[in-house]
């Protein structure tokens, strides 16, 4: 019994850093996931504030993905804001946009990376593992009590050690 394996285009774009004539298509990629209780909503002016953060896939003039590196700590940062257009799901657009913040976390000389996440099969995927979210330092809530699910948060909270002993 053979299955059908899906075959998606390759990506024709380019992945770089974000510009400020990104935010209104990176606000909408989220705006679409939080509309779904699937993200955190972040609103414009918060994006154009943190816009250093962020790295997209642009293909044919159009945002079609994005994600951010919060820096947390010295010894911390947060995966934070992922999302990719709905039609470009499969062809490896999340974790490239995720493996560049990693990469730049070792740049800084972050030693550990956490997200919270509704996908955490996703992250596994990368070398994430799962954490009781109570073990990350206070200081990550300060964007889960703007969420109207804080203090009962349903994402999972996943780690990443940069430095493996």
């Amino acid at each position: 019994m053979s299955q059908s394996v899906k075959q998606t285009a390759p990506l024709t774009g380019a992945y770089r850093r974000a510009v400020i004539k990104d935010v209104d298509a990176m606000h909408q990629l989220i705006r679409n996931y939080a509309d779904k209780d699937l993200m955190l909503k972040r609103h414009a002016n918060e994006l154009y504030e943190t816009i250093r953060e962020y790295h997209v896939y642009e293909e044919d003039g159009k945002v079609r993905g994005l994600c951010g590196l919060h820096i947390i700590w010295k010894d911390l940062a947060e995966i934070r804001s992922l999302a990719v257009e709905e039609t470009m799901f499969g062809r490896d657009m999340g974790q490239t946009l995720v493996r560049l913040c990693l990469d730049e976390a070792r740049e800084l000389g972050i030693a550990r990376v956490f997200t919270l996440t509704y996908v955490p099969r996703f992250f596994e995927k990368l070398g994430f593992i799962v954490v009781d979210k109570s073990t990350l330092p206070h200081k990550i809530w300060g964007d889960c009590v703007r969420c109207h699910k804080f203090p009962d948060c349903d994402e999972t909270g996943m780690i990443l050690d940069l430095n493996p002993a």
